[in-house]
């Protein structure tokens, strides 16, 4: 990725912000020209809290050029409350500890390096909750 395209997806990467359809209201992640749900144009700025639970997973032993340093990882579909399917990797967890309907948040960690420089590409994450402290 160069640095200009890098810098103009650091709103969505960083901060996990997606759209609202203006005609159906329905959230939508990523954002779109046209929304998925009625095909009409037009969505307002969304941005999600970043909150869900795992609805599928996958661990990847054999990784794409670029991300081998890093195997193995797991993958997951992530339901958002807002409603949208997110897919990302799961971090801070054990492959054992991970289920289905798991509760998960986003944050924001190191994705990979590349380029001749070192470029170091951030972007979003899940890990699960972690629990409250009560007092």
């Amino acid at each position: 990725m160069n640095v200009p395209r890098h810098w103009r997806a650091e709103r969505t990467r960083y901060g996990l912000v997606g759209e609202t359809c203006r005609v159906c209201g329905q959230a939508i992640f990523p954002p779109r020209d046209v929304c998925p749900h009625c095909a009409e144009g037009g969505q307002d700025v969304h941005p999600f809290r970043g909150k869900g639970r795992v609805y599928s997973f996958s661990t990847v032993y054999d990784a794409p050029a670029g991300y081998a340093d890093y195997q193995p990882y797991t993958v997951a579909l992530i339901k958002l409350d807002e409603g949208p399917l997110v897919a990302a990797q799961l971090a801070d967890v054990d492959n054992a500890d991970i289920h289905i309907g798991m509760s998960v948040e986003m944050v924001t960690r190191k994705l990979k390096e590349e380029g001749e420089n070192g470029m170091i590409v951030y972007g979003y994450k899940f890990r699960p909750i972690l629990q409250e402290i009560v007092h």
